[in-house]
């Protein structure tokens, strides 16, 4: 099948694009495959994104890549998540590097096994003066949990006098969070059915448009990003103002 043509302005494109990529499990599910070649599936559709957004134009992509509701999953899957989570980071490090792309994980990377700690911290800091596209992973990561660990830090901030109370709006709250001098995603979309946001990015989502697909992640390939962009691409963003 012949790939989408890329018809739509650069003014007109999203900068930030974010996506939750539910229906792993039920992709394998489907094709009476074991869980674990669901999430596998996953990470190529994750490497046809990436490459994608390079060719597109979109300069930040964030993937909701393992919640803090996740650890509720059976301890096997877990298990089996971090085994391949740490495969794909030693494996893509130089390939990310060379296409260009700056890697960053968002979350509670604290409370993951040591040896993704390590890696990530090697990929960040590989990739960190790398300028084609920001690539962000969500991991250990909850929506209302940032929002806390941002509070608590200008709570702390404030007991030690370094800010007062009125210094605090949304700019500097903003750069207390995880995705601090990034642009909020303009584009959410969501694969696997469901049309909710679960968490993810809260505070940063307040005025993105969102796209809801029926496919499930495993699925996902350039068109459907090119479709979804160039339905965001139609959307009058008004940021709470009007037109007239």
């Amino acid at each position: 099948m012949a790939e989408q043509p890329i018809d739509i302005s650069a003014d007109r494109l999203p900068v930030h694009v974010a996506i939750i990529m539910d229906g792993n499990r039920r992709w394998a599910k489907s094709h009476f495959m074991p869980r674990i070649e669901g999430h596998r599936r996953g990470v190529k559709a994750v490497r046809r994104t990436v490459e994608a957004c390079i060719d597109i134009g979109i300069k930040t992509l964030t993937l909701y890549t393992f919640s803090s509701e996740n650890w509720k999953r059976s301890e096997d899957e877990v298990s089996a998540l971090m085994s391949l989570l740490a495969y794909h980071l030693k494996r893509e490090m130089q390939e990310l590097d060379r296409e260009g792309v700056r890697f960053r994980a968002l979350g509670r990377i604290t409370d993951l096994p040591q040896v993704i700690q390590d890696l990530v911290e090697d990929l960040e800091e590989v990739t960190k003066e790398n300028t084609t596209l920001d690539f962000n992973i969500a991991l250990n990561y909850g929506g209302r949990q940032e929002i806390v660990d941002a509070t608590r830090q200008l709570l702390q901030e404030g007991i030690d006098g370094t800010i007062a109370p009125d210094d605090i709006d949304d700019a500097l709250f903003s750069t207390r969070l995880t995705t601090a001098g990034q642009p909020d995603p303009d584009l959410l979309i969501r694969t696997g059915g469901d049309q909710r946001i679960s968490n993810f990015l809260l505070w940063q989502m307040a005025y993105t448009e969102m796209v809801f697909l029926p496919i499930f992640w495993p699925e996902f390939n350039r068109d459907h990003l090119v479709e979804a962009v160039r339905e965001f691409s139609h959307r009058d963003r008004r940021f709470g103002a009007t037109t007239s």
